[in-house]
């Protein structure tokens, strides 16, 4: 299977999968060598439906949309994305600001992800899901991370870090944190999805909107990022 035709294939099973739940991808636009960086969360609950993308700067975080339906915001508001000179961080918790810290201190990535366990959220457990571009020398470098329950005894972690080779132009590498619903929810397994990204931000933004579920998408950022590094654009869309 040609790439074009696997990445289409990985993006006709995401607009066919309810729910996904939260998802990274990470990947240079077709043109111009301009980076894209993909964040959405969804939610059936009404406390995870009580969100929205708030961005400053380069940081992306979640906030409530009403404070007074907030029931526990302990694993529904962090900072999505954040940035550091060359470098740009995403993922689906407060682990964003655990690597961020650790990258400003000279440590890693994998460093700072080992400190960290899956979600708490019994009987789910959802994957932590993690992304790092690192932009500081030459063409550039992709970090995905999974971190997730282990299948005989949950309270351990599996950890995967997996390195990509650069991807194509119009393409990317992406991680859900759900094969689809359930109760509990089967979690993400495999390698990274290779993803189509054809076009600019505007394009990629209404494309993945369009292909999220409608009765459970929430929020979706797309961060664009020059070649070489520097200052970003981010684009939001949020249902509330």
């Amino acid at each position: 299977m040609t790439t074009s035709l696997l990445a289409d294939a990985n993006f006709d099973r995401l607009r066919r999968n309810p729910y996904p739940g939260r998802g990274l991808v990470i990947g240079r636009a077709p043109a111009g060598d301009a980076w894209l960086i993909l964040y959405w969360i969804m939610g059936r609950s009404a406390n995870s439906r009580n969100r929205r993308f708030a961005v400053q700067g380069g940081t992306v975080r979640t906030e409530p949309v009403d404070l007074k339906l907030v029931k526990d915001p302990s694993l529904i508001i962090y900072e999505a994305m954040l940035e550091l000179p060359g470098l740009y961080i995403v993922s689906n918790g407060d682990q964003t600001r655990t690597v961020a810290e650790a990258l400003k201190s000279n440590g890693t990535f994998d460093g700072a992800l080992s400190t960290r366990e899956r979600e708490p959220d019994a009987p789910n457990f959802t994957p932590r899901i993690t992304g790092l571009l690192d932009l500081r020398a030459g063409p550039g470098a992709l970090a995905l991370s999974l971190l997730k329950a282990h299948p005989l005894d949950p309270q351990l972690t599996d950890r995967t870090t997996v390195r990509p080779a650069l991807p194509a132009p119009g393409f990317g590498f992406g991680l859900t944190t759900y094969t689809g619903d359930g109760n509990p929810l089967p979690s993400f397994s495999g390698d990274p999805l290779l993803l189509p990204l054809q076009g600019v931000a505007e394009v990629v933004l209404e494309a993945y909107w369009d292909a999220l579920n409608a009765e459970n998408r929430i929020s979706l950022a797309v961060k664009a990022i020059p070649a070489g590094g520097g200052a970003s654009r981010t684009l939001v869309r949020n249902r509330y």
